[in-house]
C-alpha cells in the first residue's frame, strides 16, 4: 500500500480524488492502492527545554545557556485531535511499501512532513510530491513526476536548522532577558527575526521624535500658465545618497543651479532681482520612451500591494492568498519570485481562456503568439517555484476579499503580455538673468497595458503617473515673455513611521529602503525572515505589545521602544547582521553551506550574548506599560492569559517556574537587589529574599 501525506484534509480530499481513492475512513481516505492522509500543519515540534534537562524547568540565569546535546522532538501540546490524527499516520506509516510526502512544496512544508515521518518511525521507501498549484493537471503530472526524498535533504536540513537557531536564540534570550531586565512582570520575549524586525520600527520613530525640521525656500515662477522651478545644487549629502541607491556606483552627476536659498530675504531679494526682466526658453528636449508592465507579484509585494489598496494586514493577505491556493484558482503562494520558468510559457494561452471573467481584457491577446519577454520568463530567476500567478481554473464563489486579491493577480498576469506604454517626456529649460529653471512634463502617447489596470484598481505606478504626467504647451527654443516669479516658504519633513508595507519591504532587503527593482532583487539574499513567516513575524510584535497600529501606521510602544533600547548586543537587533544569518539558511538550501557549521556558529554567538548580558551590573530594567494597560481596559489585561494558553510558545508558558516571575504589590518587590545587583527582591513566607539565591546571593530581610 503506497501512504500519501498531505498538509490540511482538503488539499488530501483534492490529491485522493485524483488518485481514485474514494473510500473514507478514519483519519484517511483509501481506495486503488493508495492511502491517503494528512497532517494538519506542524504536529510535532521541538522539545522544551525541562524536556532535555529537569533543571531547566525552573527560569534562572545559572541555567543558561541552554545548548542540548542533541534536539528531539514531540508531538505539540495535549491536544486529543492531534495525537489521535498521528496514531493513525504512524499506524499507516509502518504497514506501508512506500510513502508519498504531499506536503506544501516549500521549506517549512517539507520540515513538517519530515518530522511525522521521524515521530513515527516510517522506514520504507519516501517519494516526493513537488507541485506548484492544486489543479487536477498540476497533480496528475506531479504523480507523474515524483522526485526521490533523498533530492530535498537540503531543504530539510535548511528548515531544521532554522527551527533549531529560533529555538536557541528565542528559548536562551528570553530567559537571559526577562530574568534580567523584565521586573517580574512580564516575559520579554526575543526572536532571531522578531527582535531586528522590532528594532526597525523603533529606529524609525526616534529618527521621527529627535528629527529637527528645517526651514528652506524654493523659487519659482509662472511662464504660460506653466510653474517652473529654479535649479537648486545638490548638497555632498544629497550625491553620496543618490550613488548609494544606484548600488554605491560612482558617476559624474551634473550639478547646476543656484545654492540652496538660507534664508527668506535672500529668496526675496532673487525675485526682486529677476521679477521685471524676460524668461528665456533655452532648451526643449522631448525624449520618446516605454514603460514596462508592473512586474508578477511575489508573496512580498502582493503583501504590499493589498496593504496599500485595501489596508489589508501582511496577515490577512497570506490568509487570502493560501485560500485561493487552496480554491486551485492561484498558484502556490509562498516564493520570493516575480519571475516564471520556461516551462509556463507554453500554458498561458490556456490560463488566459480561463479568465472568463475578463475576456473584454484577454481578447485583443487571442490568436497571437504571446510575447516571451526576458522580463517575465527567466529559469535563472526561478528556483522551487514561480511568481503567484492564475491557474486558468474559473474562479466562483470567492468572497469579496479574496476576489480583490485575485483580481491584482489576475491583471498583473494579462498586462505582462500587452504593449509596452509608449511614453513622451518634455523637459524645458529656461532662464533669467543667469537663474537657471525646469519643468517636466509626460504625455502617455499609447497606453499599451495600461488599459488593463481600471481606474478602480490602481496600478503601482499610478501615483508617479499622477505626479509626473503634465502635458505642456508647445515652447520653442529662444521664445522669452513676462513671468511670475514666486517664493514658497517649506520645512524639511521627518520620515514616514512604517506601515505593514512599507515594512515588510524593508524585512525584505534588510532595512534598505529601495525602489529599484533589480537592486531590490540582490538585497533579497540577505532580507530577514521568509516570505511565508514575516506576516506572523508582525503579528507576534502585536501580540506581545511591542506595537500598535493608528491608521496604517505602526507604532512602537513604550515596552518595544525600551526593549530594544535595552539590547546592546547587535547581533539580536540589527537587521543587516540577521540578514547575514538568512543568507546562511538559504545557502544551506542550495548546498553551498554546511548546516552544522550554521549552528556551531550560533550557539557559540548565544553562549557571547549570555555571558555579555551577565556582566551587565548597570541593573537597567524595562518599565512595564501599567497606564496603557489601564487605559486600554480589561482586554489587554488578559492578554497574558491568552498567551499562556497559546500552544508551541513554551517561552510564554513558564514564567510561574522562576521567583523573578511573581507579581507583589509591595513596595519593596521588585527592587534591585542591595547585595549582589544581579537579581531583584521577592516575598517569601517569612523573609524577603534575592531572586538569585538560587546562584548564591545570601541577602535577606525578616518580614
Amino acid at each position: 500500500m503506497i501512504v500519501c501525506i498531505a498538509e490540511k484534509p482538503s488539499v488530501a480530499r483534492d490529491i485522493a480524488e485524483v488518485l481514485g481513492a474514494h473510500t473514507r475512513k478514519e483519519g484517511y481516505i483509501e481506495g486503488n492502492g493508495y492511502q491517503v492522509t494528512w497532517t494538519f500543519g506542524h504536529l510535532c515540534t521541538l522539545k522544551e527545554p525541562h524536556e532535555y534537562t529537569p533543571n531547566w524547568k525552573s527560569w534562572s540565569l545559572g541555567s543558561l545557556p541552554m545548548i542540548p546535546p542533541r534536539f528531539g522532538i514531540k508531538l505539540i501540546g495535549h491536544d486529543p485531535g492531534i495525537e489521535k490524527q498521528f496514531h493513525i499516520i504512524e499506524q499507516l506509516m509502518q504497514n506501508a511499501d512506500e510513502i508519498i510526502n504531499c506536503g506544501d512544496a516549500g521549506q517549512e512544508g517539507e520540515l513538517i512532513q519530515r518530522w511525522v515521518m521521524q515521530k513515527a518511525g516510517a522506514r520504507c521507501p519516501v517519494k516526493r510530491l513537488w507541485i506548484s498549484s492544486l489543479t487536477e493537471e498540476a497533480i496528475r503530472d506531479g504523480f507523474a513526476k515524483l522526485k526521490d526524498q533523498a533530492d530535498f535533504q537540503s531543504l530539510y536540513e535548511a528548515g531544521l536548522s532554522r527551527a533549531i537557531g529560533d529555538w536557541l536564540l528565542g528559548m536562551n534570550a528570553t530567559r537571559l532577558y526577562t530574568i534580567k531586565y523584565g521586573q517580574n512582570k512580564q516575559v520579554l520575549s526575543i526572536g532571531r527575526v522578531q527582535t531586528p524586525t522590532l528594532a526597525l520600527i523603533v529606529n524609525r520613530q526616534l529618527e521621527i521624535a529627535n528629527f529637527q525640521p528645517k526651514q528652506y525656500w524654493e523659487l519659482k515662477t509662472n511662464y504660460r500658465d506653466t510653474t517652473f522651478s529654479a535649479l537648486i545644487r545638490k548638497s555632498d549629502e544629497e550625491i553620496a545618497a543618490e550613488e548609494e541607491k544606484n548600488g554605491g556606483k560612482k558617476k559624474i552627476i551634473e550639478n547646476p543651479g543656484i545654492d540652496p536659498i538660507a534664508n527668506r530675504e535672500e529668496g526675496e531679494a532673487l525675485v526682486e532681482r529677476i521679477k521685471d526682466l524676460p524668461f528665456v526658453v533655452t532648451s526643449v528636449s522631448k525624449k520618446d520612451g516605454r514603460e514596462f508592465a508592473p512586474r508578477l507579484f511575489d508573496l512580498t509585494s502582493l503583501q504590499v500591494e493589498c496593504n496599500k489598496k485595501f489596508a489589508y494586514s501582511a496577515d490577512e493577505t497570506l490568509k487570502l492568498i493560501q485560500s485561493l491556493y487552496e480554491k486551485k484558482v492561484a498558484t502556490y503562494p509562498r516564493v520570493d519570485t516575480t519571475f516564471l520558468s520556461d516551462d509556463i510559457y507554453p500554458k498561458c494561452p490556456g490560463i488566459l481562456k480561463g479568465l472568463r471573467d475578463y475576456e473584454v481584457l484577454t481578447a485583443p491577446l487571442n490568436g497571437s503568439t504571446l510575447p516571451k519577454s526576458k522580463k517575465v520568463f527567466d529559469n535563472s530567476k526561478v528556483t522551487d517555484h514561480h511568481a503567484i500567478i492564475p491557474t486558468g481554473v474559473y474562479a466562483q464563489n470567492l468572497t469579496d476579499m479574496e476576489r480583490r486579491v485575485y483580481d491584482l493577480i489576475a491583471r498583473r498576469f494579462i498586462a505582462v503580455f500587452y504593449p509596452d506604454c509608449k511614453i513622451s517626456t518634455t523637459t524645458v529649460m529656461g532662464e533669467v538673468d543667469k537663474i537657471e529653471f525646469k519643468v517636466s512634463g509626460k504625455q502617455i502617447l499609447e497606453p499599451g497595458w495600461r488599459v488593463v489596470f481600471a481606474k478602480d484598481v490602481k496600478d503601482t505606478t499610478e501615483e508617479k503617473e499622477e505626479e509626473d504626467e503634465n502635458v505642456l504647451p508647445a515652447f520653442v527654443k529662444g521664445e522669452s515673455g513676462p513671468h511670475v516669479p514666486d517664493l514658497n516658504e517649506k520645512w524639511t519633513q521627518p520620515p514616514r513611521p512604517y506601515t505593514e508595507a512599507t515594512l515588510l519591504r524593508a524585512m525584505e532587503t534588510a532595512g534598505k529602503l529601495v525602489d529599484n527593482d533589480e537592486l531590490r532583487d540582490a538585497l533579497k539574499e540577505n532580507g530577514i525572515g521568509r516570505p511565508s513567516t514575516r506576516a506572523a513575524i508582525i503579528e507576534t510584535l502585536f501580540k506581545r505589545n511591542y506595537i500598535r497600529k493608528e491608521r496604517k501606521n505602526l507604532i512602537a510602544t513604550p515596552t518595544g521602544v525600551e526593549l530594544v533600547q535595552l539590547i546592546h548586543e547587535e547581533l539580536l537587533k540589527s537587521a543587516e547582521l540577521t540578514g547575514i544569518w538568512e543568507k546562511k539558511l538559504r545557502e544551506i538550501e542550495k548546498k553551498t553551506y554546511d548546516a552544522r557549521q550554521f549552528l556551531e556558529e550560533l550557539k557559540q554567538m548565544v553562549s557571547e550574548i549570555v555571558m555579555s548580558v551577565l556582566s551587565d551590573n548597570t541593573n537597567r530594567r524595562i518599565t512595564i506599560q501599567d497606564a496603557a494597560a489601564a487605559q486600554a481596559g480589561e482586554k489587554v489585561k488578559k492578554e497574558p492569559k491568552k498567551r499562556e494558553r497559546k500552544p508551541g510558545a513554551p517561552k510564554e508558558k513558564k514564567p510561574k517556574a522562576t521567583p523573578a516571575a511573581t507579581v507583589n504589590a509591595d513596595s519593596l518587590v521588585g527592587q534591585p537587589c542591595p547585595l549582589c545587583g544581579k537579581g531583584t527582591i521577592i516575598k517569601g513566607k517569612t523573609a524577603y529574599g534575592c531572586s538569585e539565591w538560587k546562584n548564591g546571593c545570601t541577602y535577606r530581610k525578616a518580614l
